[in-house]
């Protein structure tokens, strides 16, 4: 499918890659990795054809089809549906061709040309296939119908990701897609790659995702490319095994060149002793030095320890929330913040989690209600956007000293020292920092005065897997409350002890873990997807597409056959499980005869091996019964 051979590419005089090479089979999903600046998406780039190689060969079969999210997210009028469907470029073709046909009849060979193609893509599918992108991505049905203009930035992206998955390219090329994506929509996400038909090389800083997508890990390291079989867990592992058996190599190597040279050293210079010191010589020189793989980490940095405070910090009875006192947002309100809290705020986007934050931020005020907070309590805010206020013809060293007017030079240093910026760092024009910089320098300005209270709106945006990490092991080393939303499974999962549910407009606990969370967002999925079916008529002639008699017909022929299908899965599992239980009750009998005790003790445990085994195969056929039970009922209600 990829062959990229010896590649070699220079940016800004720098090397990105030296010799670099691997090869991508036809249906793989190849997770790329490595630190910020590494060269991730410049490889992605050069892939696409969008930059120009110094050296080296990237191969890949003619007409095969490579697809990447548009740098500009689409706009205009068109509304979202159909700015989806337009992606798939050869269906559109197809059918204005086949409108012009209809409209002047020409030759019939290529009419029926045209509707054999359009019937083999799919194209009576399409819009539904569109429909149910868009959905898993956080649009609604009336969303979907909407002009595109009329949304943000970040969800117009959403909508050129949902465009580049239905067009469906034999090669699916994702710079981290989930930066706009809220945890829901990263989910779906998750189990729409699970089971892409095409080949994908996706650069992902979320762990789960690579977790759950990824069967080959590519690591970008020393201008080269390594691959690993497997998903991000099983890389880590591997490549601590190969730094710990490359240390192990080299330090042997260097004992025994050390040995080797204390023997030069003592006899090169007597004759009887000269020719083997001489060998030993050239032995050195042949000798291939092992390279010591140095594990360079993110820095790592913490958050300054806050003055505790009596316990509760902040508490609302019955509050409301909002914009506009004739709706609220968020309503009945009747929640506490302890100083030991860590929160993980879920619910999809739209559903009020940033509009909760700025509440506890202090940025809105309760429309109705109380809030109350603890007189000396501190806040600090990590807002989504707030790296855009940054003046970037600043130095961190000049922001924080104007955001500490009274402190000496000194302690603005320290503080800075503690998120990572030392001398160099902290004297750059904040516009030369990486993304990953300027989030911690926006950490490092939002604790400032010791805070007891986090708002974290999204924080590992721009953070590579190392900084993840740290910002997990900062959170968790905190000696105040925390309250988190973030896209990233992991970090919830590592450092929320409770978990908020944003959702029908309030903020309620959730009982659950983040395993019972995903669970939920499937059963809400199929729910969702079994209303659609019942609003799928024209009972009162509304614009929706009419249901014909024929097709009512094939339909109903079509549900009819997958429940005979669910019914006989069903009879034979139960089938099944009867004549395991046969089995199991004849073991049972011969066991029960004392004289099976007296007899050869091979023979018993053999008998008894047979009888755990029979006892295990039990148990699977009646979950494969009770499975296939649940969904003729499921089918037959639906």
């Amino acid at each position: 499918m990829l062959q990229i051979n010896e590649i070699l590419y220079r940016a800004g005089g720098r090397i990105i890659f030296d010799r670099a090479t691997v090869t991508v089979n036809k249906g793989e999903r190849a997770g790329l990795i490595g630190r910020n600046g590494s060269g991730k998406t410049t490889l992605l780039k050069l892939i696409a054809g969008e930059l120009a190689l110094d050296g080296g060969d990237i191969i890949l079969p003619r007409g095969l089809r490579t697809g990447t999210v548009a740098q500009e997210a689409p706009s205009g009028p068109r509304s979202l549906i159909d700015t989806v469907l337009a992606a798939d470029t050869e269906r559109a073709a197809l059918l204005a061709e086949a409108e012009r046909a209809d409209e002047r009849p020409g030759d019939p060979a290529r009419i029926a040309e045209i509707h054999e193609r359009l019937a083999t893509i799919g194209a009576e599918s399409a819009p539904a296939r569109a429909a149910q992108i868009l959905a898993g991505l956080g649009f609604d049905e009336a969303a979907q119908q909407r002009p595109c203009g009329e949304f943000s930035g970040g969800w117009r992206m959403r909508v050129a990701l949902a465009a580049l998955l239905f067009s469906e390219p034999d090669l699916l090329l994702l710079d981290e897609p989930t930066n706009h994506l809220d945890l829901e929509a990263v989910l779906w996400l998750e189990g729409y790659l699970k089971t892409y038909p095409g080949t994908l090389i996706l650069v992902s800083h979320d762990r789960d995702l690579l977790n759950g997508v990824a069967r080959r890990i590519l690591h970008l390291e020393g201008n080269k490319i390594v691959a690993y079989n497997g998903n991000y867990d099983r890389f880590e592992r591997t490549r601590a095994e190969r730094l710990e058996h490359q240390a192990a190599l080299r330090s042997k190597q260097l004992a025994e060149r050390r040995h080797i040279q204390a023997f030069v050293d003592r006899f090169r210079y007597k004759a009887s002793k000269a020719r083997q010191a001489q060998s030993r010589i050239k032995a050195l020189e042949r000798m291939e030095p092992v390279t010591a793989m140095i594990e360079s980490r993110t820095i790592s940095f913490t958050f300054p320890k806050p003055i505790e405070l009596s316990p509760p910090i902040v508490t609302m009875e019955d509050a409301s929330a909002g914009y506009d006192p004739a709706t609220p947002v968020l309503r009945n309100l009747n929640l506490r913040l302890d100083m030991d809290d860590r929160i993980a705020l879920l619910g999809a986007n739209g559903n009020g989690k940033s509009t909760f934050s700025r509440l506890l931020a202090g940025r809105l005020k309760p429309l109705s209600g109380r809030l109350t907070k603890s007189s000396k309590l501190s806040v600090g805010y990590f807002a989504q956007d707030q790296a855009e206020e940054l003046d970037l013809t600043e130095t961190p060293l000049t922001l924080m000293s104007r955001a500490l007017p009274d402190q000496p030079p000194s302690k603005v240093r320290a503080h800075l020292g503690r998120f990572g910026f030392g001398e160099h760092h902290a004297m750059l024009e904040t516009g030369r920092l990486s993304g990953g910089e300027k989030a911690r320098l926006l950490f490092a300005l939002m604790t400032r005065h010791a805070p007891q209270l986090l708002l974290l709106d999204e924080p590992t945006n721009h953070l590579d897997m190392d900084a993840r990490e740290s910002l997990i092991q900062a959170i968790n080393d905190f000696e105040g409350a925390v309250v988190i939303v973030t896209h990233d499974p992991h970090v919830i999962e590592l450092t929320a002890d409770r978990l908020w549910l944003v959702a029908d407009g309030t903020v309620k606990s959730y009982d659950g873990d983040m395993d019972d969370y995903r669970a939920l967002l499937l059963a809400q999925r199929r729910a969702e997807r079994g209303r659609a079916k019942v609003e799928k008529t024209d009972a009162n002639g509304n614009g929706a597409a009419r249901v014909s008699r024929k097709d009512q017909r094939r339909a109903s022929a079509e549900a009819r056959a997958a429940v005979t299908h669910l019914r006989k899965a069903a009879r034979e599992a139960e089938a099944r499980v009867e004549k395991l239980n046969r089995e199991k009750a004849k073991f049972e009998a011969r066991l029960a005869d004392p004289a099976i005790y007296n007899g050869s003790t091979a023979k018993l445990m053999d008998l008894q091996i047979k009888f755990g085994e029979v006892k295990a195969a039990l148990a699977k056929a009646e979950d494969a019964w009770l499975t296939a039970q649940a969904a003729v009922e499921e089918d037959g209600a639906s």
